[in-house]
């Protein structure tokens, strides 16, 4: 039997109501300071709220049965998005701009921002990690999250050093495959990959022990 794609839930709300105090605490900040300088944030959280739409879509399209080429495409799609998610983290390093003149209110506006967007990261992997687990097994999803939190800590420094997007993969194919074949010798990225890797991988672990252990 196939079951309705279910959005407004009491999660979804509550990162909903997440999202519109980060667009609040933004707008007190313009009135305050006059400056758009942080409106970069909005769309940096609408891209990590992607692979949190990817994964509820591959998730209903799982359970429902459809096709099996439908639910590739989105597990790419949610895949290729899903370093913006804890990429919000590394837009700290504004706060050493010149325009970042409330440091209080700076620092929160930036906290709150990764904050979301880390969570809408984890979110969505583990709607992944249940979709693995229904095809495979426990163990296997297991070792595939490992390595999708390697890749994703790969994504992060291609984006942040290397200035690298998500849709570059489609307009820049040629510039980006020779990026990743001379940055694997650098220590920075294996460091960068392993760090954000490692970092994503236990909270996600956390996360869903916990609300497992709820059910």
């Amino acid at each position: 039997m196939k079951q309705k794609l279910i959005l407004f839930t009491t999660s979804n709300i509550g990162l909903l109501a997440a999202i519109s105090f980060a667009i609040l605490i933004l707008a007190v900040r313009i009135k305050i300071t006059g400056s758009l300088f942080f409106s970069f944030l909005v769309w940096n959280l609408f891209l990590a709220g992607l692979p949190y739409l990817f994964s509820q879509v591959l998730k209903y399209l799982n359970n429902s049965n459809y096709s099996k080429i439908g639910q590739f495409v989105f597990f790419g799609m949610w895949l290729l998005f899903l370093p913006n998610s804890p990429y919000i983290i590394t837009d700290l390093i504004h706060l050493q701009n010149e325009n970042a003149t409330l440091v209080w209110l700076d620092l929160l506006l930036l906290f709150v921002y990764a904050i979301i967007g880390l969570l809408l990261g984890l979110f969505s992997m583990i709607d992944v990690y249940q979709v693995l687990k229904s095809k495979y097994n426990a163990k296997n999803a297991h070792f595939f999250m490992i390595y999708l939190c390697l890749l994703c800590g790969y994504g992060v420094y291609l984006g942040r050093f290397l200035r690298f997007n998500s849709w570059d993969l489609f307009t820049k194919p040629h510039i980006l495959a020779y990026n990743i074949a001379h940055s694997l010798t650098n220590y920075n990225v294996w460091s960068m990959t392993f760090a954000f890797g490692g970092l994503l991988y236990i909270l996600f672990w956390t996360l869903h022990k916990k609300i497992v252990f709820k059910k």
